[in-house]
């Protein structure tokens, strides 16, 4: 190649280099900026909405000792983009239980999964009926058992009951766990 070759050949890619970081420059080239998410499904659907009535900071009584000591105080809060609930729970004695509740729109059911910080495990799905949600599943404790609880929320008064039944037999008998009332927490 002799100079004159030689600097048109440079002339070329130095006008080739201008124009393609003139391009770059200009946003030609450039990866275009990722779309928005589209909305969850779940943040319009009603089903996911039923029990927002849960959502908020409860002081938990006993339900027949509503004027009593609080027995715990729970932190219940819409997450996921209205797709599921969060529910802290923290027992004056020390136990903790972390759950998420959600609603499965292929089984159309609700679920709940509870753990607590002494072990215990609990999976339970159900639906709402008139107006509660009643889940009910296996409850793996820590010593190994298992038994059944059925758990119902519904709305009383200025705040939200939650009641339990529970069986050592697969179902054959019932005996009450629990019966509480979470009110509005007051600073």
């Amino acid at each position: 190649m002799n100079q004159t070759q030689r600097s048109k050949y440079l002339r070329a890619a130095l006008e080739v280099l201008a124009v393609v970081g003139l391009a770059f420059a200009s946003g030609a080239g450039a990866t275009p900026a990722p779309a928005a998410p589209a909305p969850p499904n779940c943040s319009a659907a009603a089903e996911y909405h039923h029990l927002d009535f849960w959502i908020g900071d409860w002081d938990t009584f006993e339900t027949e000792a509503p004027g009593g000591p609080s027995l715990a105080r729970a932190h219940v809060d819409s997450i996921a983009q209205g797709c599921a609930i969060h529910e802290l729970y923290e027992q004056n004695d020390g136990l903790i239980g972390d759950s998420i509740l959600s609603y499965d729109p292929v089984r159309k059911q609700w679920q709940q999964t509870w753990v607590t910080n002494r072990g215990s495990i609990m999976v339970i799905v159900g639906n709402f009926k008139d107006g509660a949600l009643v889940l009910e599943g296996e409850v793996h404790l820590q010593d190994g058992k298992s038994v059944i609880q059925r758990i119902t929320w519904t709305v009383q008064n200025k705040g939200v009951r939650e009641s339990a039944m529970l069986s050592k037999d697969d179902g054959k008998t019932w005996s009450p766990a629990f019966d509480v009332l979470f009110l509005k927490h007051k600073d």
